[in-house]
């Protein structure tokens, strides 16, 4: 498998089992099959359109709803590879099998990384982890390359799969490439399928996904390999000590450098905020006694990118854009243009003066922490799938700014034990409905309730969505519609307050728990 490392090399052939049929996996049986290997997909489930898609492209299907039971079709298919879809975890029988048998274990990112020459000189990638912000960032970083004249794409976790990009016939200058902590473990550090960043990031790391990983180490691990072998700069959060030990223990190219952002003032070599000013003080001559304005928190607040942990995001994606060349005064016009997407921090709702605030994306503490922050009184729709997180800190911290909460997912339990031990002054509120079309109705109802004028109800449930939603954006759209109704039906953007955030510009991603490019991914 070491020589397989173009589009153009022989592929013809080769015996590749695919575990996952949703977005992602379908991309790679898809690819292999162009390539012209010969591919067993295994899955849980599938829907019945993918599995006649793969029929017709030439792709065998297994489906195997038990996933401790080992498929004797992948025994007697003898692979010579197995590329894993993110969802799967470590030890997923299949992958302990391929492993007992020294079979190679590739994720789609490495699959893509060594076939990026399909259309002719690859685009430069750029990467992104981080346990929030990671997508907002990719796509403000891909902005910005194309107001500069790059054809440039977001990609990867964000929900359009690497491979998509790669395959496209009219090819790309730039891929800004979001990976989540479960694409990244399956990342090679060295050798032929090891991943070379033009520009790298990582943007913050907290408790997530630990049920996942088996630790908390092991999830920085992950995390870090994203700096691996980065040519121009490994991008790092000032304000986060995780972030800048793993680019201190990085291997990079001779020649990289690394680069603070932060929302204090910058040193050399970093992107930061003086006064009412954003600053590159990073990509000039003279960075010890100068700095670059890229833009002001004025402009910022005008496009709706001025509470915190936006500005964090914009600094990242600039340092990422400067690192491949983008002039400031690009940066500082394409700023003023973009709009953050669906389900992240979207004003949903507006009346008696009470905000209706949609962060479904916030799936994890951290994502939950940024979003409470930016407001004063909170009503806090929160739950779900906790992912082996401790929510009580998060509680605990914010307990002050809250008016109520309430409780939505399948096991109420951690989240009411949390309020009981470190908040028992909350007025604290339970959903009682457990089938999908009733939770959002039900808890609409029940904050509408409880909130007073000058409220914030807000959507940011900490957790991921799978035991009781699709995905986020399916809880995020339900928690709308809902607001809408118990708003009296009003269309959307007519119950919005002056100066309300401008709502997204595209829909979140509908994508499946096994589809890799997973929308509850970290």
């Amino acid at each position: 498998m070491d020589g397989l490392t173009s589009w153009h090399a022989d592929w013809r052939g080769t015996r590749v089992v695919v575990l996952g049929l949703g977005v992602t996996g379908f991309s790679v049986a898809d690819t292999l099959v162009e390539l012209e290997a010969d591919v067993l997909v295994v899955a849980s489930r599938a829907t019945e359109e993918r599995a006649d898609l793969l029929a017709v492209i030439g792709a065998r299907l297994v489906v195997q709803p038990d996933d401790d039971a080992m498929p004797v079709e992948v025994e007697n298919f003898d692979p010579e590879l197995l590329i894993v879809s993110p969802g799967y975890p470590p030890d997923h029988v299949i992958l302990l099998w391929a492993q007992s048998r020294g079979v190679p274990v590739w994720g789609d990112v490495e699959l893509a990384w060594r076939v990026r020459d399909k259309t002719g000189p690859p685009a430069e990638w750029l990467t992104v982890t981080g346990t929030n912000g990671k997508t907002t960032t990719v796509q403000l970083a891909a902005h910005l390359l194309a107001a500069d004249g790059r054809r440039a794409a977001a990609v990867g976790n964000i929900g359009v799969p690497v491979l998509d990009a790669i395959r496209d016939p009219k090819g790309f200058d730039a891929l800004v490439v979001e990976l989540s902590s479960f694409q990244l473990h399956w990342i090679a550090r060295t050798g032929p399928g090891s991943l070379v960043p033009l520009v790298s990031a990582c943007l913050n790391v907290a408790d997530d996904h630990l049920d996942w990983h088996g630790s908390r180490e092991a999830y920085e691990i992950a995390k870090g390999t994203v700096y691996a072998n980065t040519r121009v700069a490994c991008i790092y959060n000032r304000a986060d000590e995780v972030t800048r030990r793993l680019v201190e223990e990085a291997d990079v190219q001779e020649g990289c450098r690394a680069v603070g952002f932060g929302l204090d003032a910058p040193g050399p070599s970093d992107f930061g905020i003086v006064g009412d000013i954003v600053l590159d003080r990073a990509f000039l001559d003279d960075r010890q006694r100068a700095a670059i304005e890229l833009t002001t928190h004025g402009e910022l607040e005008a496009a709706g990118l001025a509470s915190p942990h936006m500005v964090a995001n914009v600094l990242a994606a600039s340092a990422l854009a400067r690192a491949a060349g983008v002039p400031a005064p690009t940066i500082r016009e394409a700023l003023a243009t973009f709009r953050i997407d669906h389900h992240r921090t979207e004003t949903v709702g507006f009346d008696a003066d009470v905000l209706w605030v949609d962060d479904s994306k916030a799936t994890n503490s951290h994502a939950a922490d940024a979003a409470l922050t930016s407001f004063d009184s909170v009503v806090w729709v929160v739950g779900g799938l906790l992912k082996g997180v401790d929510i009580a800190p998060l509680v605990a911290r914010h307990a002050p700014r809250l008016r109520a909460a309430v409780v939505i997912g399948a096991n109420h339990k951690p989240v009411v034990e949390a309020f009981e031990r470190h908040a028992p002054h909350v007025p604290l509120f339970e959903v009682s409905a457990t089938d999908t079309d009733g939770v959002m109705p039900e808890a609409v109802r029940l904050a509408g309730d409880a909130a007073r004028a000058g409220d914030v109800v807000l959507l940011a449930p900490a957790a991921a969505s799978m035991d009781q939603f699709t995905d986020y954006a399916d809880r995020g759209n339900r928690f709308a519609a809902a607001v809408r109704a118990h708003l009296g039906g009003a269309p959307d953007g007519d119950t919005e307050p002056p100066g309300a955030p401008a709502p997204g510009t595209a829909p979140g991603q509908a994508v499946e728990p096994d589809a890799g490019s997973s929308a509850d991914a970290g």
